[in-house]
């Protein structure tokens, strides 16, 4: 029997680790190659290939050596730093994705994830339950990335038949990895100032509300669309799935719970203006009707949860 092998791109970031944790779980540690540019600061417990995705001979080599069914394409520079370098994010961003829709396109690999975002949608986009398929005119280098990425998604799968499936997350919160350089990152800062210095002072505005999700929701949203039968997947741009909204204020008021001297101030910056012209909640129904999707976590017991695992001691090796 041939077994699924999967090649996790980007396996060092926020997203990257926690995915390949979650796929060698249920596939076994040898079958789910990681792939970065760099290791992963905290080593790795699995198969590991250095990768930069712009190296599509390279790519190619990695999924042969390995008989790679299934690619996870995580790689990208994210909104906040790719407003530092436009040119740079859009050639990482959409050649990265070239380079993988080809191999499936040529039948080397059969299945692709590919993440887009909340970022597609822009300034005239409805602000309250975002609709799958609403006006979306991102101002940012990500989100036209992001969405020049779905169009291209849905083209290889018409045209050349290509299972490529895409989730568009909303801002992610986790405890294994520091955040990779994107606008809602506040909220997983927050979480360590408040436990190591006891205040934070936040870049967006207190009452800046946008889609937030627990890691952990996202890792089953994203194991649950890949394993679902090809005929029940209707979208193939990118799925909108929603977790909870929130603003500053309201995340820094549920952590003072734990924290009651825990204090919060704001100075918003460049990424309050990114902020703005985002959903403050999403209409994920679609993803719920085709292939079961429901969140886990809301604010207060993802807040709970974050706490327990990044204030718990840790063991030394030594």
């Amino acid at each position: 029997m041939i077994k699924d092998k999967f090649l996790v791109i980007g396996s060092s970031g926020q997203i990257g680790t926690d995915l390949c944790e979650g796929l060698r779980n249920i596939y076994g540690v040898s079958n789910v190659v990681a792939a970065d540019i760099h290791p992963s600061p905290n080593g790795e417990s699995g198969p590991f290939e250095e990768l930069n995705i712009l190296d599509a001979e390279n790519l190619r080599k990695i999924i042969i050596k390995h008989s790679i069914t299934e690619v996870y394409l995580l790689a990208a520079l994210l909104s906040a730093n790719a407003e530092k370098n436009p040119a740079a994010a859009w050639h990482l961003n959409m050649q990265g994705l070239f380079n993988v829709l080809e191999l499936a396109k040529e039948k080397l690999i059969s299945k692709i994830f590919w993440p887009s975002s909340i970022a597609v949608f822009g300034p005239h986009s409805p602000k309250n339950n975002t609709p799958q398929h609403t006006v979306a005119d991102p101002l940012t280098v990500y989100g036209i990335s992001k969405l020049a990425g779905e169009r291209w998604c849905e083209y290889y799968f018409k045209t050349f038949g290509v299972d490529v499936r895409s989730i568009r997350y909303p801002g992610l919160i986790g405890y294994k990895s520091k955040p990779g350089g994107g606008t809602t990152d506040y909220a997983v800062h927050i979480f360590n100032e408040a436990i190591t210095q006891g205040k934070y002072e936040c870049f967006l505005k207190e009452d800046a509300i946008l889609p937030m999700m627990y890691m952990p929701d996202a890792i089953e949203a994203t194991i649950r669309l890949m394993n679902c039968d090809s005929s029940k997947i209707n979208i193939r741009s990118s799925y909108n799935i929603a977790g909870m909204s929130f603003s500053p204020a309201e995340i820094a008021r549920e952590i003072k719970k734990h924290y009651p001297d825990f204090v919060c101030t704001y100075k918003p910056d460049f990424r309050q203006e990114i902020a703005k012209t985002w959903p403050h909640s999403i209409d994920d129904s679609s993803a719920r009707l085709d292939w079961g999707w429901t969140p886990s976590f809301n604010l207060e017991s993802m807040t709970s949860d974050m706490i327990l695992h990044l204030a718990e001691p840790k063991v030394s090796n030594i």
